[in-house]
């Protein structure tokens, strides 16, 4: 078996070693041994025969495998929690705008934001924390516990201690209670307690650590499952409700038409067995149970909680169940306040046939001291008022000194009070002079009116007399002059003649824009319309 290599300073060294180890083979030299004096058995591989040269250890050792030296740096102290160091009197260059402490800035500040902070008005300066810093080593960077103080888990068991010591107060309280009833019981029947009563009384009072202890274990039923996970994840504690000597629910009844099991959910909703005597069977479907009990309430107080969000209530039941609990028996309580007064008012003014007293004989037989005469017809003609039917509004109420109500008076399509004919509806009365003065205010307005619109109106045109010229059309009532007439239509035809021969044409032209209506109808009885089928028939 090979020896462990060992680092020497020099050659020298080496075959000095070497050459021990000859000689102790050959019992020329002491044999080498261990720190507690045993004899070291050369046959058996000593590793850590001696130590590295640069150790300067005397003996072998295991030293320079793990760190022997501590380092002086690393500590294992934690923050003085809540500590202060300094409390200054004004404010100083540099600390915290809010608070006046050096050791943060504003926007690091844990304090309430001041309303003025200490740099303004250098009051309550708050004392400096006590800054520490800690250089740790890798098992305190690690450790979770680090800092922790044991002497806090002492509050935990006191207050454990005292909650199980105000149970077994309760539970001796109770029994006590039972105890004293059953006697005060027996006392007023006057009969003897036989010693097997006695016995039993004895046993539910010993209310012992043992017992209380044991009631503490009650949760063996609990089956720890994984929870909405398919590999792995958080689990949960599932109990099991159903005690194992109990027949399971899809055993009551074998028949494949019988109540449908989900073996998914674990619910069988029908009866199983609905033709058994009800006082024999322990088991009616699910559904037993949801329209009984607690079920039932939780039923109702879902329903009060749906309708009252509906009807603009801020409340949920999952996101605040203690406030939807607490309305819903607001709710019933002023529920059933508003049915006894109900009751109580019928029974005031109908009374109550259920009760031993007397009806009074003006009630019994109808009859009163009021008279009242009627007509033929059946029409009330004395000693009792008709009365208006009312509505589910105010009638009869007047306000702002009104003496009628709003919507007595109407005019142009807009409602008003009648004692002032105003259309306003929060408007004060004015009465009789404020009709007089909107009467007049509209009779001014009505003449503005008027007058603007005969100074906006424009004036007529004046009427232009023109003569009738070429493209219009020709009125009705022209009258033409037959000798006019004739000498314009020979002025039409040597114009003609003219256009036709071009040297004929004078030099020097007279032209005459006036145009007479006998020239005007000369033209168009010599014009040439081309649209004419005859035109070239003409001369």
């Amino acid at each position: 078996m090979a020896t462990a290599s060992v680092a020497f300073k020099s050659r020298e060294d080496h075959r000095k070693q070497l050459e021990l180890e000859e000689a102790r083979k050959a019992g020329l030299a002491p044999a080498e041994v261990d720190e507690d004096g045993k004899e070291i058995n050369p046959h058996i591989p000593q590793y850590m025969s001696s130590a590295p040269w640069y150790l300067n250890a005397e003996r072998p050792s295991l030293k320079h495998q793990r760190k022997w030296k501590s380092d002086p740096n690393y500590t294992k102290s934690w923050y003085d929690r809540g500590a202060k160091i300094f409390q200054a009197e004004k404010y100083r260059k540099g600390a915290c705008e809010n608070c006046g402490a050096m050791t943060h800035d504003a926007k690091s500040c844990m304090e309430r934001p001041r309303k003025k902070g200490a740099k303004w008005t250098s009051m309550h300066i708050a004392p400096d924390e006590k800054i520490e810093t800690f250089e740790l080593d890798y098992d305190g960077k690690r450790d979770r516990w680090n800092g922790y103080d044991a002497s806090t888990y002492a509050r935990v068991i006191e207050r454990y201690e005292a909650r199980d010591e105000a149970r077994r107060k309760y539970l001796k309280e109770q029994q006590l209670k039972k105890l004293e009833e059953k006697n005060s019981k027996n006392d007023g029947e006057g009969g003897e307690v036989s010693d097997e009563d006695e016995d039993d009384d004895e046993d539910a009072l010993k209310v012992d650590e043992a017992k209380v202890d044991e009631s503490k274990q009650m949760d063996f039923a609990k089956v720890e499952k994984r929870v909405r996970t398919t590999g792995g994840g958080s689990t949960g504690t599932v109990r099991n409700l159903r005690i194992r000597e109990d027949t399971a629910k899809y055993l009551l009844n074998l028949d494949v038409n019988s109540a449908y099991y989900d073996p998914k959910t674990r619910s069988m909703r029908e009866d199983p067995l609905p033709d058994a005597d009800p006082n024999e069977k322990f088991y009616g479907g699910d559904n037993q149970y949801r329209q009984s009990g607690q079920a039932l309430e939780f039923k109702q107080l879902n329903i009060h909680a749906w309708e009252a969000f509906d009807k603009g209530q801020d409340v949920h039941m999952q996101a605040a169940p203690s406030q939807a609990e607490l309305l819903f028996r607001n709710y019933k309580v002023i529920k059933e306040k508003l049915k006894t007064k109900t009751k109580d008012t019928i029974m005031e003014k109908y009374g109550n046939a259920a009760t031993e007293e007397d009806i009074p004989m003006e009630l019994l037989l109808g009859q009163s001291e009021r008279q009242v005469e009627y007509d033929r017809a059946g029409r009330i003609i004395k000693g009792m008022e008709t009365s208006l039917p009312k509505s589910k509004y105010e009638e009869d109420v007047f306000i702002n000194n009104h003496t009628t109500v709003w919507g007595s008076w109407w005019k142009d399509h807009q409602w008003g009070y009648k004692c002032c004919k105003q259309t306003i509806r929060n408007s004060y009365c004015t009465g009789a002079a404020g009709i007089e003065a909107a009467e007049a205010a509209t009779d001014l307005m009505k003449s503005n009116i008027a007058r603007k619109a005969s100074e906006d109106a424009p004036a007529p045109p004046a009427e232009e007399k023109k003569h009738v010229t070429w493209g219009t059309d020709v009125p009705e009532d022209l009258v033409l002059d037959e000798k006019r007439l004739t000498e314009a239509l020979k002025k039409e035809d040597e114009r003609r003649r003219e256009e036709k021969d071009e040297r004929k044409r004078k030099y020097n032209v007279k032209w005459n824009d006036e145009v007479t209506a006998e020239e005007m109808e000369a033209y168009r009885m010599k014009r040439v319309h081309h649209d004419d089928p005859m035109k070239d028939f003409l001369n």
